[in-house]
């Protein structure tokens, strides 16, 4: 087993679904991350290197902070690539757009974003705010019958 930043990936699972594990972390999250880190899609988290687990690691650390991988990594130092077309040949950044795992949030980075996103809504007085202060459904389902999830999972303190 492998334990990252405190989570338990299996041995034998899949890297692109061991990730998932992660709070905040989807299935297309995971094959990005996965493509950033040239790991083939079946590999799974026995097959790791030590270098790749480090890697990992470190990313999902500070995704901000991390290096951007080589766009060409087996190329040559003098290698220039052919453009497909001369619209992308523009710029290299414009062309494959922003990184977007830049801006990951992950574990208690995005709880805490979540938790002061619905401070803020019960603050102004929301609709959304005061349905989550009586833990109630918030995005219109039905409460005469099947409210109890929603009481389980909006439990925060009474609204005043």
């Amino acid at each position: 087993m492998v334990y990252v930043l405190g989570v338990n990936l299996p041995d034998r699972q899949v890297v692109k679904f061991a990730l998932t594990q992660f709070y905040g972390i989807g299935h297309a999250t995971a094959e990005r991350i996965c493509a950033r880190f040239q790991m083939h899609r079946t590999c799974r988290v026995r097959d790791l290197t030590p270098l790749q687990v480090t890697a990992l690691a470190s990313f999902l650390s500070s995704p901000k902070d991390s290096i951007s991988p080589a766009r060409y990594p087996t190329a040559t130092p003098d290698f220039v690539p052919i453009p497909r077309r001369a619209h992308t040949a523009r710029n290299r950044e414009q062309a494959a757009g922003p990184d977007r795992l830049k801006e990951l949030k992950l574990e208690a980075e995005l709880k805490t974003e979540i938790r002061d996103n619905i401070a803020h809504q019960k603050m102004i007085g929301s609709y959304v705010g005061r349905r989550h202060a009586m833990s109630l459904p918030v995005r219109g389902q039905n409460t005469q019958n099947n409210a109890k999830t929603a009481r389980k999972l909006n439990r925060v303190e009474r609204y005043r």
